[in-house]
């Protein structure tokens, strides 16, 4: 049977380049295999996609050209200074194109992200894939075309010259969460693949996981976690939500010991099912933690789902969430959610931050159903104040219940804003500071403490005063 080949489309001149430093070309790649990562940064079914292209890059540092082209989803990533930020916390050493008018989606009939177009060392493509989960499909078709092109005499090694912008070296590199308390605060120093314990003169007093990338239990700084992000703190232990491992770790403070209390370090794809066992189930980037009466409350923001542990019996499953990625109110089976981020809990209900909706959500624990605060669709968002659902937001990505005043302080993370959320109300509230992706907040007393990711601060906002401070981070 005939087949017809189909020249790969060249990528237009009008694209704009990272990591690289000049524009590629397609055709220049003659005996290599070019692989096309269509991704959007805030989307975590493309962020689960990186580990597998590092992966390739690594098996064929000179064979193989991968190219990520970033078609953003939200207002905030067509910004380019937001794109070089994104390229840098996730640690993305291949090229990548801008590409804000989708004109390369559009000529490859791309129609949802993560998508990939391989190419062979011909220059006709050879392979289409949507969605996550592809390493091995890549790896064996990637080395038949490469073993193939060497035979014929035609392969060619290269590795492609890289140039980065890297970010200033800080004591913090993009902390993703924060948790306060009476005399401290705990920082997901997610960069640098720590959590720190550090008083409020800013200087650290402790330092958990040693900084490099790994899934290893142990004491202080031998630990090892990656990209932690959600924190929270019951008398003497820290539960981190430890987000790139897919588990949940538990550090007892007085001893620095650091435990993985559930998930087996391979992402999880279950659905609908409580488990006996927590570290026998494999997680899906969880995303943030609260704790109340014993259990743990996880946002598993690949799976969709809201998720709970019980600390005494040691037991893990889903709360609410069907798993599939919408807005949908409704009883537990029902309900559905959309790369919930952020939680915090208030008089018996949790509130959630569900960022790809752009949302506030809300579960009774009573019976686990859920409704909406503000946000109604995937594709609904902006930065305006209202009632309700009139209200706009855009990818938020923290949350924190404010007892005394009775309402949510909100994380409105790209649109670099607080807002406050009161009788369903919803204000943008100015801390006098400038923001850049805020992705965590916590609330002790009257102090609202922020991560401000993309500037690797934390700051210090007093409700009462009005006052904005920034820690100087020393230690």
């Amino acid at each position: 049977m005939n087949h017809t080949r189909i020249r790969a489309i060249e990528l237009p001149s009008t694209l704009e380049w990272f990591n690289t430093p000049q524009p590629i070309n397609i055709a220049d790649q003659r005996g290599k295999v070019v692989l096309l990562d269509f991704w959007t940064y805030c989307y975590i079914n493309c962020l689960h996609v990186l580990p597998d292209l590092a992966y390739l890059e690594q098996k064929y540092p000179d064979s193989l050209t991968v190219i990520g082209l970033h078609s953003p989803k939200f207002p905030n990533e067509l910004v380019a200074k937001q794109l070089i930020k994104a390229i840098n916390r996730y640690d993305i050493r291949h090229p990548v194109a801008h590409d804000p008018e989708f004109t390369v989606w559009k000529s490859y009939g791309i129609r949802n992200w993560p998508s990939i177009i391989l190419i062979d060392p011909e220059g006709y493509v050879i392979g289409v894939y949507s969605g996550e989960g592809r390493r091995t499909q890549l790896y064996n078709l990637i080395a038949q075309h490469l073993e193939e092109s060497a035979r014929k005499g035609k392969r060619v090694r290269s590795p492609m010259p890289v140039a980065l912008v890297p970010e200033p070296k800080l004591p913090l590199n993009f902390p993703g969460k924060i948790h306060a308390s009476a005399d401290h605060f705990y920082v997901s120093d997610t960069g640098h693949h720590r959590v720190l314990e550090i008083d409020f003169t800013g200087k650290i007093q402790r330092r958990l996981g040693s900084g490099i990338p790994g899934l290893s239990d142990g004491v202080g700084e031998n630990a090892q976690f990656n990209s932690p992000q959600g924190l929270v703190k019951a008398g003497r232990k820290l539960y981190v939500a430890d987000t790139q491992n897919h588990a949940l770790r538990c550090i007892d403070l007085p001893s620095e010991q650091v435990d993985t209390i559930a998930g087996t370090g391979e992402l999880g794809r279950y659905v609908g099912t409580f488990f006996k066992n927590p570290l026998q189930v494999a997680l899906n980037s969880p995303w943030d933690l609260t704790l109340h009466n014993g259990i743990l409350y996880i946002a598993m923001a690949g799976q969709h789902q809201i998720w709970s542990m019980n600390l005494a019996s040691q037991t893990i499953g889903v709360l609410a969430g069907s798993g599939r990625e919408d807005i949908i109110d409704g009883e537990p089976r029902v309900s559905a959610f959309a790369q919930p981020s952020g939680i915090t809990i208030g008089k018996g209900v949790l509130y959630v931050a569900d960022s790809e909706t752009s949302a506030v959500r809300c579960i009774d624990l009573q019976d686990a159903t859920t409704s909406t605060l503000v946000g109604s669709g995937l594709f609904v968002f902006g930065d305006q104040d209202g009632l309700g659902t009139q209200a706009r937001l855009q990818h938020v990505l923290g949350v924190a219940w404010d007892e005394r005043h009775q309402g949510i302080w909100v994380a409105d993370t790209y649109n670099s804003k607080i807002k406050w959320i009161n009788a369903n109300q919803v204000v943008h509230h100015e801390i006098g500071y400038p923001l850049d992706e805020p992705c965590g907040i916590s609330l002790y007393k009257d102090t609202l403490w922020i991560a401000n990711t993309n500037a690797h601060q934390i700051l210090r906002y007093d409700i009462s005063k009005n006052e904005c401070t920034p820690i100087k981070i020393t230690g």
